[in-house]
């Protein structure tokens, strides 16, 4: 067990520490370079460097030591676990990589802005997906929720948070500037999203409310090899107790499932439902086990 756990210590250590550089990489060899500004801590940092004249990396390392300290007075042990590695790792290598000059791309901001935001993406999504933080604007963010705005969403506190930082860039490097934030903004949530839960719409959940249900569910199991659930539902109009079913399926599997209902109970109620990922055992889901 001791060795198992120090495998995945070590495997972990790896992993983060290769997500630190790919976003180390992207900060200082393309967003720097160009003038160009994010939103976050990082971006609040390099505003600042403007002003006071001091390597915006020694203002993270500074940030994030008090994000620290703020979480273990109001949040406690449990919730700065989860960000202090990362806090001290990420602005070391941040600083680190700065002793080598390098220019990924240059004059040609609208390029350097989507190649900032894929290294970017690509760094704080397998960061991420670990279920591990920077300590930044995310941390704040569940501070004020869980402190001051209780009813708001983290996610919106998130944006408000972000959305200051860029509005603060748009008066330090220009409305221009800002946008080209904006613009990396979106494409970065996309990335994150891809690599944490994988590309593209894979599947679809199915809820069929029909009086065939029994047909339908053993062509679902037996014909295309997926698991159903069936639910005992009520329809609040005619308060008639009806049984739903629920299976997730491939896109091409989805198209049989309409067809076949097609045939035999035009009057059924289906809902279609993108799904992002399943975690679980089943074709084209992600294995929960190796999910560490």
């Amino acid at each position: 067990m001791r060795n198992t756990n120090l495998k995945k210590l070590f495997n972990d250590t790896i992993y983060l520490t290769i997500g630190c550089l790919i976003t180390a990489f992207s900060v200082n060899y393309i967003l720097k370079p160009n003038g160009l500004i994010t939103s976050g801590i990082t971006g609040l940092a390099i505003v600042l460097e403007k002003y006071l004249y001091i390597n915006y990396s020694y203002i993270y390392y500074f940030a994030t030591l008090i994000i620290l300290l703020i979480t273990f007075v109001l949040m406690g042990k449990k919730e700065i676990m989860k960000i202090i590695f990362l806090s001290v790792l990420y602005p070391t290598v941040l600083l680190a990589m700065q002793s080598f000059e390098f220019k990924f791309v240059e004059n040609d901001l609208l390029l350097a802005s989507i190649y900032f935001s894929l290294f970017y993406g690509l760094g704080v999504g397998m960061i991420l997906r670990k279920g591990f933080s920077f300590g930044g604007t995310d941390t704040l963010a569940r501070i004020l929720n869980k402190k001051a705005f209780p009813s708001i969403n983290v996610s919106y506190i998130m944006l408000v948070l972000d959305g200051f930082v860029i509005i603060t860039a748009a008066f330090a490097f220009g409305r221009n500037i800002a946008l080209y934030s904006i613009i990396s903004q979106l494409i970065i949530t996309k990335v994150c999203d891809y690599i944490m839960f994988g590309f593209g719409t894979k599947l679809y959940k199915l809820e069929i409310i029909s009086s065939k249900y029994e047909e339908i569910s053993k062509f679902i199991m037996f014909e295309l090899g997926r698991g159903v659930t069936l639910i005992n539902v009520t329809g609040c109009y005619t308060n008639e107790e009806k049984v739903q079913i629920e299976s997730v399926c491939s896109p091409n599997q989805a198209v049989m499932i309409q067809k076949l209902i097609k045939q035999i109970d035009s009057m059924a109620f289906v809902k279609v439902l993108p799904v992002i990922n399943v975690w679980g055992k089943g074709i084209r889901f992600i294995d929960i086990s190796s999910e560490d």
